[in-house]
């Protein structure tokens, strides 16, 4: 075993942070620490009553646990497609321009393979979520990172975006809302995407989970006239509909972009639990009513508090970003931000996550998640109360 060695793209990555930090959470907690967490954005609450109830409806179905078509169901794909229209105002065929996937990593992994040869060079978001990086590593793409700067309210800078170098760029990794910094889209935003793709024959790459957490005015890269010819949109269950587990996602572009995704994903996976396909189908049509409870109301109540824990840590903060993550840049007091997160854990017994983990642009900044229940969060509150003031 001692000449056996791992694949060199190893090298190029390491384990992912929430991976090996969960890990040590899990240490402290069996040492009697009963750690709160406020790091990971995985809702805490339930799907949809009736979402529920479909997933065993179909479960208990004796012809349903067979291999499923790598397409998707055509129910799973019409709920796609009615939840854009109803939601955004965008027209999709659901026979030909959605494809469902188990998840937005997965989507990111097929759409790399699908657009990018070894050497090829993707624009990267800094602060941005690390899985871009990480798997364009591991697939052998060159990273160019773009900035995002909190005084552009986290949008891109075109005017540094053509000074570049764009000859050998494939594809741009975009998300709005953003995360980690809860940015909010912008229609002028999407529309110079649409352009700047346009004339450097660049594939954009919206990813749109967070669209309705604490936000009235949900969008999509899509509304943008011609935005299908050169764009694509990735969407997920996770986050809008309570359901990170079930690993239900889509991506959404014009025919032929979803032919060439299809032509890797058929290589690798055989199809979503039909029961899981129709569940997201039913979940699909949660009433208005739902959505403004799930996603507007309980976080709007969880914000308040993670803002009074950004008070509490002399922390900056934009009132009027979006999503399910509160984003505060730290006092000049401390030299690096794990100072201030390394604190908080181990003293307040509170998990909070270090921005630089985003990128070199997140690195005087703090991500709080909204996903634990209130008492939770208040109790956080008091524990970090307690420290702080001191």
């Amino acid at each position: 075993m001692t000449n056996i060695k791992p694949a060199d793209r190893l090298s190029s990555v390491q384990e992912y942070y929430f991976s090996r930090k969960l890990k040590e959470v899990a240490d402290l907690n069996a040492k009697g620490m009963d750690i709160i967490s406020l790091a990971i954005g995985s809702p805490d609450m339930p799907p949809s009553e009736a979402t529920v109830k479909k997933l065993c409806e179909v479960a208990h179905d004796p012809s349903a646990h067979g291999y499923q078509p790598t397409v998707g169901t055509p129910e799973l794909r019409e709920a796609m497609a009615y939840f854009y229209k109803r939601w955004y105002g965008v027209e999709l065929d659901p026979k030909t321009e959605i494809q469902p996937m188990i998840g937005s990593k997965e989507a990111i992994l097929h759409v790399t393979l699908a657009f990018c040869n070894p050497g090829d060079e993707v624009l990267v978001p800094n602060p941005g979520y690390p899985t871009y990086t990480s798997l364009s590593k591991i697939l052998g793409q060159k990273i160019v990172n773009y900035d995002l700067m909190e005084n552009d309210g986290w949008q891109p800078d075109f005017q540094a975006l053509e000074q570049m170098d764009l000859s050998r760029v494939k594809l741009m990794w975009t998300n709005y809302p953003n995360m980690p910094t809860g940015g909010n889209a912008r229609r002028e935003t999407y529309e110079r995407l649409v352009r700047f793709a346009k004339e450097h024959n660049i594939v954009v790459v919206n990813d749109n989970p967070y669209s309705f957490i604490i936000n009235e005015h949900p969008m999509s890269l899509l509304q943008v006239p011609g935005a299908k010819d050169c764009c694509i949109e990735f969407n997920s269950m996770s986050k809008s509909h309570n359901m990170p587990g079930w690993r239900v996602g889509m991506v959404a572009t014009n025919s032929t972009f979803i032919s060439w995704i299809l032509k890797i994903k058929s290589n690798i996976d055989s199809g979503t639990f039909r029961g899981i396909q129709f569940a997201a189908a039913e979940a699909y049509h949660n009433d208005d009513a739902w959505h403004k409870e799930y996603n507007y109301d309980n976080y709007k109540r969880r914000r308040a508090i993670a803002e009074q824990i950004m008070d509490v840590l002399e922390c900056k903060y934009d009132k009027d970003s979006v999503g399910m993550f509160l984003w505060g840049k730290i006092p000049d007091k401390y030299q690096t931000v794990e100072e201030l997160t390394e604190k908080i854990l181990h003293e307040a017994r509170v998990f909070i996550t270090p921005g630089m983990i985003f990128g070199s642009n997140g690195e005087r900044y703090i991500r709080i998640s909204l996903c634990a229940k209130d008492g939770k969060m208040k109790e956080a509150l008091a524990r970090i109360k307690g420290i702080m003031t001191k």
